[in-house]
């Protein structure tokens, strides 16, 4: 059975005091995580230290929104997968749409970022997903490929069973669009298809893929019962904690 996951994208987002609060929030209003389920809080660099704290003793787990491609060295400004590593992330956000898009970073540098995360033993929840003219074009499918080809497919089998994978149609963050269930299944399993192509089947029914994109509590239930779909990457839901355990609940 596939392990499923609900993990929160804070984003640019909380200062101090109110992460910590919404770390509590989420916490403590998640009285109990449904079975094979992981729930995860992706939080700013700053954050994780007290938001680690505030989690330990629960399930849910602690994760970064981004990690740099070399270890250690003079890259001002950059954190390494061992370094959170070592404050007890377990999971760590590669290539967001953001990301590819407001800092260029490419196909060939996550590769580089997906293997020095897998070497820290951190789980890369990683991205891929189209535009909006990309969809319209209908090349969406071949997009993704593209993502998972120069990424993530130069992997080992051992390897790249690591990885969750979560699908986000960038036309629809932040933009208050939905995919369909069947836009979102279609995707899904196009994306199974390939992993099961490349690797084995018994392989891609065992990887866990998610969909981000304006995933909330009034859409997640319908999203989550899509046959491929194993929970969701939460963008903006995940800020506040009735609207992210409401997701949660979802399955």
């Amino acid at each position: 059975m596939r392990k499923r996951i609900v993990a929160g994208n804070w984003k640019m987002n909380t200062d101090k005091s109110s992460a910590i609060a919404l770390a509590e929030a989420v916490k403590n209003q998640l009285v109990s995580v449904p079975s094979n389920t992981e729930v995860v809080l992706c939080v700013p660099f700053v954050h994780i230290s007290e938001v680690k704290r505030v989690l330990d003793g629960s399930s849910i787990k602690t994760g970064a929104q981004n990690c740099y491609t070399q270890p250690s060295g003079a890259y001002t400004g950059e954190v390494s997968a061992p370094m959170l590593r070592s404050y007890g992330v377990e999971y760590v956000i590669l290539g967001h749409s953001e990301r590819r898009e407001y800092f260029k970073e490419s196909n060939a540098e996550l590769a580089q970022k997906v293997k020095i995360a897998l070497e820290n033993n951190l789980i890369p929840i990683f991205c891929v997903g189209e535009v909006k003219e990309e969809r319209q074009a209908g090349v969406h499918i071949s997009v993704v490929e593209r993502q998972l080809e120069e990424s993530l497919f130069h992997l080992s089998a051992e390897h790249f069973f690591k990885i969750v994978i979560a699908y986000e149609p960038v036309w629809a963050i932040g933009t208050g669009l939905t995919a369909t269930t069947a836009q979102a299944q279609e995707m899904h399993n196009a994306v199974r298809q390939m992993i099961a192509k490349k690797y084995s089947s018994d392989i891609a029914e065992r990887i866990s893929i998610l969909y981000g994109g304006s995933c909330k509590p009034e859409n997640a239930r319908e999203l989550f019962a899509c046959a491929d779909v194993d929970g969701g990457l939460i963008g903006g839901a995940s800020l506040k904690a009735s609207d992210f355990v409401a997701i949660v609940n979802s399955f």
